[in-house]
């Protein structure tokens, strides 16, 4: 299992939707409102093998008004 995280920038005034577009999507397993560079934090789980750029470029990347993401890959929780 890898588990990641994807850091969203909305466009002004569009985090609540961008929020709501991705739960309804039901691919991350935690949704937050952050404060700082980026609006929301996302955290994912996905089966070994996929490929993680592919899944946010088609999944994540594509939910309308969101104007950047950056993705954190983690190694080992502890």
């Amino acid at each position: 299992m890898q588990t990641f995280f994807v850091e969203i920038k909305c466009k002004l005034g569009k985090t609540y939707d961008v929020a709501s577009t991705l739960a309804d999507r039901e691919i991350a397993s935690e949704i937050y409102s952050t404060a700082g560079n980026y609006d929301i934090l996302a955290k994912f789980h996905l089966d070994d093998g996929v490929d993680i750029g592919r899944f946010v470029a088609d999944n994540v990347q594509t939910i309308q008004n969101i104007a950047d993401t950056h993705t954190i890959i983690t190694f080992k929780a502890f």
